[in-house]
């Protein structure tokens, strides 16, 4: 399956109940078509202590959501959009449906910061 989002992008969740909520894309399954969102989707996993010092409780995590149930907030204009793909200098980038700005933004590491 072929997904216009991936890990690190902003997301805003657009419907279930959750409907309205924008975080960070945390995880991708590409085959079945889910995102997990920071901080959207909370589940509760009650856990039992399986040992004398092993601490049980309630574990809170974040559940998948279908990926057609987001959609990407462009970093440029603030918006959530639809996305485009173009080839711009020979290379696929994603681009924003309203404001035309690339959606795929090289992140520096430490060495190449450096080096510059």
């Amino acid at each position: 399956m072929k997904l216009s989002v991936k890990k690190g992008d902003n997301v805003l969740v657009i419907t279930g109940k959750d409907a309205g909520k924008t975080g960070e894309i945390l995880e991708v399954n590409k085959e079945a078509g889910k995102v997990k969102v920071a901080n959207v989707n909370i589940q509760s996993h009650h856990r039992k202590p399986r040992s004398k010092d092993d601490k049980g409780g309630i574990l809170k995590t974040e559940g998948a959501i279908d990926v057609s149930n987001v959609q990407v907030v462009c970093p440029v204009c603030k918006k959530a959009t639809r996305v485009a793909h173009s080839v711009v200098d020979g290379e696929k980038v994603r681009i924003c449906k309203k404001c035309g700005a690339k959606l795929d933004v090289v992140k520096k590491t430490a060495k190449s910061s450096k080096k510059a």
